[in-house]
């Protein structure tokens, strides 16, 4: 009976061994773990005590197990806080560096990062408008309109839905923008003169909108897949728009950021006549926008509206610039005007 109770033992602690070998290219192990299984394969490649039939005696698989305890218990703590440290710990090298706040807190944002954080200017002017006059203009500002009406009927006055639903579709331009512009300068061997950086900001900055308004207001199914339907058709469309014409494809992005502004404006309203809760706000958005501790969902809608007019002015610019005949990377690119 011994016999097969030792030897079941011993397999399993060959088993175990052989495991923690072929793991060994995919973690980096503390040094205290490496040395400590290292004397852990070296005290299985000693014979331990032998009987007539062959097979290590009881006595032997017993003191090896006594041995094998006591190293455990002695390392166990060091290399639990070892392993604890090195959160994700890489075969590449690869590990997030300690990152702090201004307080000397822990950074709890893996999606940003504290030097891109910033203070929106919120006194931006939010009633400028560009008049459309050629047929492009006219084009792009009825295409806007248009598409506003079946928002309107479907959202009504619901603005926390209706705001996460229209960041689902403004951080689609400057990302096609970008990635457009990006690939003309490959086949072209030209600079943009930085206009690649500044439209995928913008994308980014759109994207983080939408990231504060999912803590404040949770999708239903349906809207889940309006968002599916919406990203798919708008994402191609308005690939194939700039393809032919980028002018058209910045001027219908600075009338969505009109709508945006609008929209963003009712919102404040409702939440100031109390229509909707003034809650505390998200902590995301309070380390994004470097808002105070204290601040609220008025002060969120602020700023992300600010962001909007921003937006506005960029690709109205951006859509002067074609107009003029000339290229984008000829015009100096609001890197940082978020």
């Amino acid at each position: 009976m011994y016999r097969h109770v030792a030897r079941s033992v011993i397999r399993g602690l060959l088993v175990n061994g052989s495991a923690r070998q072929a793991g060994a290219g995919i973690r980096l192990l503390p040094a205290s773990t490496a040395a400590a299984r290292t004397t852990d394969h070296l005290l299985l490649a000693r014979p331990f005590g032998r009987m007539d039939g062959g097979f290590p005696s009881s006595l032997g698989a017993a003191s090896y197990l006594r041995m094998l305890s006591s190293s455990s218990s002695s390392e166990g703590k060091p290399v639990a806080e070892e392993e604890k440290k090195a959160v994700a710990s890489s075969y590449w090298g690869i590990s997030r560096p300690k990152v702090t706040r201004e307080d000397g807190t822990d950074w709890p944002w893996n999606c940003f990062m504290p030097w891109e954080s910033y203070r929106t200017d919120t006194s931006i002017d939010l009633t400028k408008h560009h008049v459309p006059k050629t047929f492009l203009d006219k084009f792009a500002y009825w295409t806007v309109k248009i598409l506003r009406i079946p928002t309107d009927i479907f959202f009504q006055r619901r603005y926390g839905c209706r705001a996460m639903m229209l960041e689902t579709v403004a951080a689609v331009p400057g990302m096609v923008g970008g990635m457009l512009l990006h690939l003309r300068s490959l086949r072209k061997f030209e600079q943009t003169g930085g206009w690649v950086k500044a439209l995928l900001e913008e994308a980014e900055n759109e994207r983080m909108h939408l990231m504060t308004m999912v803590e404040l207001v949770q999708p239903k199914w349906y809207e889940r897949m309006l968002v599916l339907i919406v990203q798919g058709l708008f994402f191609n469309a308005y690939f194939v728009i700039y393809l032919v014409s980028p002018k058209l494809a910045h001027r219908v992005t600075g009338y969505l950021e009109e709508e945006a502004i609008h929209s963003y404006t009712e919102y404040l309203k409702d939440i100031r006549s109390g229509k909707i809760e003034n809650v505390k706000a998200p902590a995301i958005a309070i380390d994004y926008w470097r808002l105070p501790k204290e601040a609220t969902l008025e002060d969120v809608i602020t700023v992300i509206r600010a962001d909007e007019a921003h937006h506005r002015d960029v690709n109205h610019f951006a859509s002067d610039v074609h107009y003029q005949g000339k290229k984008l990377k000829e015009a100096p690119a609001p890197i940082g005007y978020h």
